[in-house]
């Protein structure tokens, strides 16, 4: 039998930066799909692995294991393609803006965003399905009122996350906690002492640029040209929203998600057949391939003319190949040697904070998705957590806020390619807004070093030092 070993830090080092140069060159420069540069950089790591003693099944067989781990989030980027066809299809999208346009005063749409987006995502659990329905409207509502829409996207977001990662029915909530091995609810009540102040300093954030900008762009003409438009286009009318209270109230009774989104599917068809006039076999033809309509206005254009699953497949491939990434990464040990370079530092909960938002932001860079993030960091830093009995919760929420609120700032990543392409601009644009995240990473940073909200399991060697 073959020796194996760690790779060395300059092996790691050439990789990584191999890997880097690909999917900047592919993404800026030449103008080449990302999942082209995924798929090539297996090979890299793939060569790494043989040099390090591993046979190539050995390194295929890590590559299916870590597509097998994430496989679940495949399945529900499925069903949210199929709900954002058939929910524009049925009016229920159109219907949230029209309503939104009309009763949303701009000075306070920026809040009233983020909290629409937050109570979605709470109730449905999913960041993605919210960005794919309520965060279109906003999308829509914002540009209508002449808001800047790099702006709007960063409410759309912080909202979407902030749910995302409290809700018990998020997969993401549920990911971190059973990785950590706690339980969910346990994990749940931890985020709460974080993700409470931080939402209210990103709420006041939003409250101030929404009374900055608020009025100072709106065209009322336009607003009302584009309600007129979508009147035009869509029959209009408040059971139009039935589809989504639906969902909304399923998921919040802990229905399982991929069938309880699978349905909201069907009633989108069902609405697009009874109230918009369309022929069934074409509404249900919006599940796949998405809705198209040419209303005469370019941007509403834009962000009608989408979904289905035909609409995910590239997001999908990007899941599939950063899964597969993660599973070499961690069967070869990369983040672990890094880390390991660290392990003389690590000696209180604020280092070994700071130290689990990186190892997660990293996880996202290097493993292109929010899975390989929350899979591995755990793994990787929970050892350094039990050294000094520091309570399992803190490591589930730290691993949490530098997984999930730092998934979507990538741009190669899955969540960074979905929520760029849904939103209709860049993730560079919308970076700078993503209030949510910064501040939380910053509390929770805040938190590691003041020993503010970390528990131990008992006497831990950090106190006894302090106490000493």
């Amino acid at each position: 039998m073959k020796h194996v070993r760690l790779p060395t830090m300059t092996e790691i080092i050439f990789t990584l930066g191999l890997f880097l140069a690909i999917v900047f060159s592919f993404t800026v420069k030449f103008d080449l799909p990302i999942q082209l540069a995924l798929f090539i950089s297996w090979f890299i790591f793939i060569v790494l692995g043989t040099r390090l003693g591993y046979d190539y099944k050995q390194l295929q067989g890590a590559i299916t294991k870590g597509i097998s781990n994430g496989l679940e989030a495949v399945l529900i980027l499925i069903v949210v393609g199929a709900l954002i066809g058939t929910w524009i299809a049925g009016g229920i999208v159109p219907t949230i803006i029209f309503y939104g346009l009309e009763f949303i005063h701009p000075s306070i749409f920026l809040l009233a965003t983020l909290v629409i987006c937050s109570l979605t995502s709470l109730a449905t659990g999913t960041s993605w399905g919210t960005v794919g329905t309520a965060g279109i409207a906003m999308m829509a509502i914002g540009e209508g009122m002449g808001l800047p829409l790099p702006l709007v996207a960063g409410a759309v977001l912080s909202g979407a996350y902030f749910g995302d990662k409290l809700s018990p029915l998020s997969d993401s909530t549920v990911l971190a906690a059973s990785m950590s091995k706690v339980d969910v609810i346990a994990h749940v009540r931890a985020m709460l002492v974080l993700d409470i102040p931080a939402y209210i300093i990103t709420a006041i954030l939003f409250t101030i640029s929404g009374f900055i900008y608020g009025g100072r762009n709106t065209d009322l003409e336009k607003v009302e040209f584009l309600k007129k438009a979508l009147l035009e286009n869509f029959d209009i009318h408040i059971w139009m929203l039935i589809p989504a209270i639906v969902v909304i109230l399923m998921l919040a009774l802990k229905q399982p998600s991929m069938p309880t989104i699978a349905s909201g599917a069907l009633l989108g068809t069902i609405w697009a057949t009874v109230f918009q006039g369309m022929d069934f076999s074409k509404a249900l033809g919006t599940a796949y391939s998405g809705f198209s309509i040419d209303t005469g206005i370019k941007f509403m254009d834009s962000l009608l003319n989408r979904g289905g699953i035909e609409g995910m497949l590239g997001s999908i491939v990007v899941i599939i190949f950063g899964l597969g990434f993660g599973g070499l990464l961690e069967h070869l040990g990369v983040l672990k040697v890094i880390v390991s370079k660290f392990q003389k530092k690590l000696t209180s909960a604020g280092n070994i904070t700071l130290s689990t938002l990186i190892v997660a932001f990293l996880a996202n860079v290097f493993g292109c998705a929010m899975y390989v993030s929350l899979i591995l960091t755990p793994k990787i830093m929970q050892e350094n957590y039990d050294k000094f009995y520091i309570d399992r919760r803190v490591l589930a929420r730290n691993s949490e806020v530098g997984g999930t609120l730092t998934s979507g700032m990538i741009p190669w990543s899955d969540n960074g390619i979905f929520m760029a392409g849904i939103l209709g601009i860049s993730t560079f644009s919308y970076l700078p807004f993503m209030w949510l995240s910064f501040v939380s990473i910053a509390l929770a940073i805040i938190y590691g070093y003041t020993g503010k909200f970390i528990w131990y399991t008992k006497k831990s060697p950090v106190l006894q030092q302090k106490a000493n």
